[in-house]
C-alpha cells in the first residue's frame, strides 16, 4: 500500500494496492489490477467447485504466505539477518513460509549473481499502469527479470506479467532485459539440477523465450483493453488520518 504525506494539512492518505500514483497527482491500476479480466480456464472453475465455500480462505492464505517469503528474500538480500524464532524464543513464520524462504537462499547460495532491482516500484502513465518488480538480476552475462512466486502452479497470467513488467523497465529506465523467468519456490523438483540448470529440492528457475515474451506482451495489451472496458472509471479508495493530535 503507498501513500502520500502532506506536511501543510498535516494528513497522511494511504491508497489502496490496486492503484499507483504518478508524479502529475494521477493514478494508474496495477499491473495485477488488470490481469483481474484476464479469462480464468477450466482448472480454476474445478478448483473453485472442490473447495466451495473455503475458497476464499485458501486465496487469502496463499496471498499472506507470498507477502510473507516475499519480505524475508527482501530482508535476506538488503544483509539483513532473517531469524525463525525471536528473541523470546517464539516461533514468527509458518514452517511452510520459512522452507519456501530456505528455498530462496539455497539458490543465492549455489548461484552467484547481482542484484540490480529488489522490489522496485515502476510507475508509467504513458503505458497506464505500474507494479513492483521482484528482482532484476544479473546471471550468467544475461539480465533477468525475476519474479519469485509461491502459487501451488505456475499459471499463464504470471507470463503476461513479467511481460508488461518489462515493458515498463524499459520505458522508465531504458532498462534492457534480456529474458523473464520465474523463480518458483513451490516447485516439485526432487533433486538439483545439473549442467547448470538453476534448481533445487522443492524450487527451480522457468525461464521464458523471448519471443514468446513478445507475444506474452500482445495478450496483455488485449486483457489491459477488456479492463478499460470494464473499470474505466474506477478510482483508489483513500483513507487519510491525521499526522498528530492534541487535546
Amino acid at each position: 500500500m503507498s501513500y502520500i504525506i502532506d506536511t501543510t494539512s498535516k494528513q497522511i492518505t494511504f491508497l489502496d494496492n490496486r492503484f499507483y500514483s504518478t508524479d502529475d497527482g494521477g493514478y494508474v491500476p496495477s499491473v495485477t489490477t488488470i490481469l483481474n479480466a484476464y479469462p480464468k480456464d477450466a482448472g480454476y472453475f474445478q478448483w473453485l467447485k472442490s473447495v466451495g465455500e473455503d475458497a476464499d480462505t485458501i486465496r487469502d492464505e496463499a496471498g499472506r504466505r507470498g507477502s510473507v517469503v516475499h519480505e524475508l528474500t527482501e530482508k535476506y538480500d538488503a544483509g539483513m539477518e532473517v531469524k525463525l524464532m525471536d528473541d523470546n524464543g517464539y516461533i514468527g513464520y509458518k514452517l511452510s513460509e520459512w522452507s519456501m524462504f530456505e528455498r530462496y537462499v539455497d539458490f543465492c547460495s549455489r548461484f552467484q549473481f547481482d542484484v540490480l532491482y529488489s522490489e522496485y516500484n515502476f510507475i508509467s502513465q504513458n503505458l497506464g499502469f505500474a507494479g513492483t518488480v521482484d528482482r532484476v538480476i544479473n546471471i550468467n552475462g544475461k539480465t533477468i527479470l525475476v519474479d519469485i512466486k509461491t502459487s501451488n502452479a505456475v499459471y499463464d497470467s504470471y507470463w503476461l506479467q513479467l511481460a508488461a513488467y518489462k515493458k515498463l523497465l524499459e520505458e522508465v529506465y531504458g532498462t534492457i532485459i534480456d529474458e523473464v523467468a520465474i523463480l518458483w519456490l513451490n516447485a516439485k523438483t526432487r533433486t538439483n539440477g545439473k549442467d547448470g540448470v538453476l534448481q533445487g529440492i522443492g524450487w527451480q528457475m522457468i525461464n521464458r523465450k523471448p519471443a514468446d515474451t513478445d507475444n506474452d506482451w500482445r495478450l496483455f495489451l488485449a486483457t489491459q483493453q477488456l479492463w478499460l472496458a470494464q473499470n474505466g472509471t474506477m478510482q483508489p479508495k483513500k483513507l487519510s488520518y491525521s499526522l498528530t493530535h492534541k487535546k
